[in-house]
């Protein structure tokens, strides 16, 4: 449990300080014989930094609860 908290609060500040990150696609538009045609597609993924403070505020927790034990 004491593992879990600490790899959830390191997540969970992570995530609230880097809210998103970008991934490059390349699609092929044209293609006849030697002719290629490609497109160079950035495709952001994105989260809320609330979902970051939920992750940080659950490894809190974690540590709080395996500590009373």
């Amino acid at each position: 449990m004491k593992n879990t908290g600490i790899v959830l609060i390191v997540l969970g500040a992570i995530m609230m300080i880097y809210t998103g990150f970008n991934y490059v696609t390349t699609e092929k538009i044209v293609d006849i014989g030697p002719i290629e045609i490609n497109h160079e597609k950035n495709n952001p993924v994105t989260w809320s930094p609330l979902v970051g403070g939920v992750l940080f505020l659950g490894g809190i927790f974690f540590l709080v609860k395996n500590s009373k034990k």
